[in-house]
């Protein structure tokens, strides 16, 4: 067991930091030092544009991840955590400089001009402003859900859509980095809906009001901006190199079970999702609600409705946080 001081509080985990910025360590890598010359397998001029518009999309999504770790960093006044995020903002900067590679590398016949998803634009600008204002446990949440998407559905499926050695390589590197994420995020996720955190909240008390009002606006205009971002950036492109699904709802399925997990059922904002998902599931909710009810948790419909059994929420309701992170990464080769 690792103890551990958080802005100033000492509580126990299962994480040893220490040995985990260790591993961010020794685990770097360098974008020039992979062989950019290979000869990308050919590709139909449907799939290259695909490809391509995959990749220059990633390089948004990997940046919009540098920016949360980036917020993560700076609160933070454990010194080891703060140098484990500092790492994390390295990673993905160079994630998105390799995606941008990737994307130069298989832009073989010069189709069309590539930028980023118009959603995409218009959602990091409100994201990046919010989670400077938002509790520091929902900026976790946004990005334990994204990297779930990414690791466990995105990333690995449009690699086994491109199916060419260079993306293998570069991927191969990119989840290893990844994983170590997940690990951090589901410790943090941990720190967040503990009774020593809830101790510090109530003894900070209520931000001031105008702060507080930034806060509801920026959050506001996230949610408002979340359903297309995600339909565009990520439901889209698996709807391609994922058409059945499965990936997609076994990262959406983890992201529920995190959910229920006693401890951080209780916060704030896992009982807004909640209740907004429980809503969603009543035959009213969903007829006369749905396209609502779908806007205000900032996710389309079809991962709206419960993805797990009850004997799933039970049995993981009893993992612990550890264990529901090994479990995360493991749903990256279940299909």
């Amino acid at each position: 067991m690792d103890t551990r001081s958080v802005s100033g509080r000492t509580i126990i985990s299962a994480m040893d930091l220490e040995r985990m910025l260790d591993k961010c360590r020794k685990f770097q890598w360098r974008v020039d030092d992979l062989d950019w010359t290979v000869t990308p397998r050919a590709l139909s001029r449907e799939d290259e544009i695909a490809i391509c518009q995959y990749f220059t999309d990633m390089a948004g999504i990997e940046r919009l991840a540098k920016a949360l770790f980036d917020e993560q960093r700076k609160r933070t006044e454990n010194p080891v955590l703060k140098k484990i995020f500092s790492t994390f903002v390295v990673d993905e900067e160079r994630h998105a400089v390799a995606a941008e590679r990737l994307a130069a590398h298989y832009n073989v016949n010069r189709y069309r001009e590539y930028e980023q998803n118009p959603a995409l634009q218009r959602f990091v600008p409100h994201f990046v402003r919010a989670i400077r204002y938002v509790p520091a446990e929902v900026a976790n949440i946004y990005i334990t859900a994204g990297e779930l998407l990414l690791d466990v559905a995105l990333l690995r499926s449009i690699d086994d859509y491109v199916d060419d050695e260079m993306s293998r390589q570069v991927m191969h590197l990119i989840n290893r980095d990844e994983s170590r994420h997940i690990a951090v995020d589901y410790h943090m996720v941990e720190y967040y809906a503990s009774d020593e955190y809830v101790k510090y909240l109530r003894k900070q008390g209520l931000p001031p009001p105008h702060i507080a009002a930034r806060a509801s606006w920026a959050l506001i205009n996230v949610l408002y901006r979340a359903r297309p971002f995600v339909r565009s950036v990520f439901f889209a492109p698996m709807a391609v190199v994922d058409p059945d699904g499965v990936r997609m709802k076994e990262a959406f399925k983890r992201i529920q079970l995190l959910g229920k997990k006693p401890d951080v059922a209780k916060r704030p904002f896992a009982k807004f999702i909640a209740g907004v998902q429980y809503a969603y599931n009543t035959r009213p909710g969903k007829l006369l609600f749905g396209n609502v009810l779908s806007r205000i948790a900032g996710i389309p419909e079809e991962v709206l409705v419960d993805l797990h059994t009850e004997e799933e929420a039970r049995r993981y309701a009893a993992m612990s946080y550890d264990e529901l992170a090994e479990d995360a990464l493991a749903a990256k080769h279940l299909h």
